[in-house]
């Protein structure tokens, strides 16, 4: 989807603004404004201290990686540009905290640059101010970024887009079923029940597709149609013809393993994922057999949302501490709390997480182990634990920088180090066997890993984040997790085992 955004930018016409950006000149006044809103913005709020004169000499660095023959030195109160070696332009100095002055000298340089090099030319202005703020992100974080102003227009015009019918969809052996119905969606509103059977879109039989496929294909652009055949739980076959609504994409996915065990896929954290996590609970526990257990599963599980994240904790925890936030402004200080009644009773509770699970999803895989609510099993997660907040630009950009990280429950950072399961697959069959002995013998499997891991603090240095999670590498996720999974929720005291020890409690804020 990302692929397509970038070649259809061609096709938009950029806001006013930013057409000026994107003309044969480069337009230094305008461009000031944007890196003086830039450096403004920045210096209070990113994760480590850095001077405004830094930020502009990073910035400026870009210049050289577009062309080497252009190079900018800051030496005795001038900072210049010189060009094969000759110097071409040179500006005073600002005071140190002059953020206007250092987005004018900055504009200045970049111009210069711009008019005596054919190879900063070849992307255009628009190509040049964001060839300069990536080189400037590349000294702060991988996720602090500048966003040009054509992308924010495409990413409104896909937000607008989004439709579906409102369906959470489980997936049962060959079938797809329908697990819950969204509240006042189109299929509510066509009198679609939970238990019936899809058999065909548009007159295409769905096959052998699995639920994911099937969730995509009745996703689309709002107010088109989509023709929906299936087989009702009393088992008529119906045909209706729906009408797409701006309806959350389907997030959430219903499916089961033997013994009553419920499984909860979660492929993102987006609008309306927590609804669908409270209907798809609702759907599980108003059954006649009550779940055994519930497998959440993360694996492949990007993030989005974080107050998305904080609903699903809620929703299986009910209340409780679910992270912290901690940064240099203030403002990025937060508390997060659960505080919901819980839809999963006391029901067991594992989560599947692998080396692709991160962000908002190691949020909740993070507080539902700390608070003792689940075992986490599988491999290392990514690592992803930082905040952006994000600020409009002159030029109708957007600037999101990094300026919070993200503390478990516990107090340990999620950045870099990510979460450390209670439970291994990465680490092939015969030690999983053995971390199963151990929980048999009253034992747990990976107490020093996870000793180590629950009590580090940020900054953690490189060295300790490879010992920890070497423990228990990052991998792809596999069946495995789910038949260890099987076996943590058909055996009640190696779950009560595997959870984290009763002495660990949640930090205080």
């Amino acid at each position: 989807m990302r692929a397509a955004r970038f070649f259809l930018l061609l096709l938009f016409a950029w806001p006013a603004q930013a057409q000026s950006v994107a003309g044969a000149a480069f337009p230094a006044p305008l461009a000031g404004q944007v890196f003086t809103a830039a450096y403004a913005f920045i210096a209070p709020r990113s994760l480590e201290s850095v001077p405004i004169p830094r930020l502009a000499l990073w910035l400026l660095r870009g210049l050289a990686v577009m062309d080497p023959a252009l190079a900018v030195t800051a030496e005795d109160g001038e900072v210049t540009l010189r060009v094969g070696g000759q110097m071409r332009l040179s500006r005073a100095a600002p005071a140190a905290d002059d953020a206007e002055g250092w987005g004018e000298v900055t504009a200045a340089l970049a111009e210069s640059g711009f008019e005596a090099s054919a190879l900063v030319r070849r992307g255009g202005a628009q190509g040049l101010i964001r060839g300069l703020f990536d080189e400037l992100f590349t000294h702060l974080d991988p996720y602090s970024r500048y966003s040009p102003p054509g992308e924010i227009e495409i990413d409104r015009q896909g937000r607008r887009n989004d439709g579906g019918v409102g369906l959470i969809l489980d997936q049962r052996g060959g079938d797809i079923a329908v697990a819950a119905v969204l509240a006042e969606s189109p299929a509510a509103k066509a009198g679609i029940q939970p238990g019936a059977t899809i058999l065909a879109l548009d007159r295409e039989p769905v096959g052998h597709a699995d639920a994911v496929a099937v969730a995509a294909m009745l996703a689309g652009p709002s107010a088109s149609h989509v023709r929906l055949t299936l087989r009702t739980r009393e088992g008529r076959r119906q045909t209706l013809d729906l009408v797409r609504a701006p309806v959350a994409a389907q997030t959430v996915f219903v499916s089961a393993l033997p013994d009553d065990i419920a499984v909860l896929r979660l492929t993102g954290f987006q609008h309306g994922t927590d609804q669908q996590t409270n209907a798809a609970l609702n759907s599980v526990f108003s059954g006649r057999a009550r779940p055994r257990g519930i497998v959440v599963d993360l694996r492949g599980n990007r993030g989005g949302l974080l107050q998305q994240s904080v609903s699903v904790v809620g929703a299986l925890l009910g209340s409780g501490l679910i992270a912290t936030t901690a940064g240099r402004d203030p403002a990025a200080n937060r508390v997060l709390d659960a505080d919901a009644e819980p839809r999963a009773d006391d029901a067991l509770v594992v989560v599947l997480v692998d080396g692709r699970t991160a962000s908002a999803a190691e949020i909740t895989a993070a507080a539902l182990a700390d608070n003792r609510r689940a075992v986490v099993l599988g491999s290392a997660t990514l690592g992803k634990g930082l905040i952006q907040t994000v600020t409009a630009l002159p030029d109708g950009g957007e600037l999101y920088v990094t300026w919070s990280r993200v503390l478990a429950p516990l107090g340990w950072p999620l950045q870099d180090l990510g979460v450390m399961p209670q439970i291994c697959t990465s680490l092939g069959a015969a030690t999983l066997a053995r971390e199963f002995d151990d929980l048999a013998e009253g034992k747990r499997p990976l107490a020093a890993a996870l000793a180590a891991h629950r009590t580090a603090r940020a900054p953690v240095p490189p060295g300790i984040i490879l010992e920890i999670r070497g423990a228990c590498p990052a991998a792809l996720g596999t069946d495995t997790d789910l038949d260890a999974a099987h076996y943590l929720l058909t055996h009640p005291a190696a779950y009560a085992n595997a959870l984290l020890p009763p002495q660990f409690l949640p930090a205080t804020p």
